[in-house]
């Protein structure tokens, strides 16, 4: 017959989805990808990859 729909946990759900890799950035475990194409660093010689959290946008060079 009628339709009852709770709202309030329809919020929370969609809160914590949002919520849940941002939470996971500051506790300092990011989701690193790497960026495409190669650089190489003069002043050290190496290669520098770098690359790029998928969740918050924070970037990170490693020497290769």
């Amino acid at each position: 017959m009628n339709k009852i729909i709770n709202l309030a946990s329809a919020r929370r759900e969609r809160r914590q989805d949002k919520a849940d890799g941002l939470t996971l950035c500051r506790s300092g475990h990011h989701k690193w990808q790497i960026e495409t194409g190669q650089r190489f660093d003069v002043k050290q010689g190496r290669l520098v990859t770098s690359e790029r959290c998928a969740r918050c946008g924070e970037r990170r060079t490693k020497l290769a």
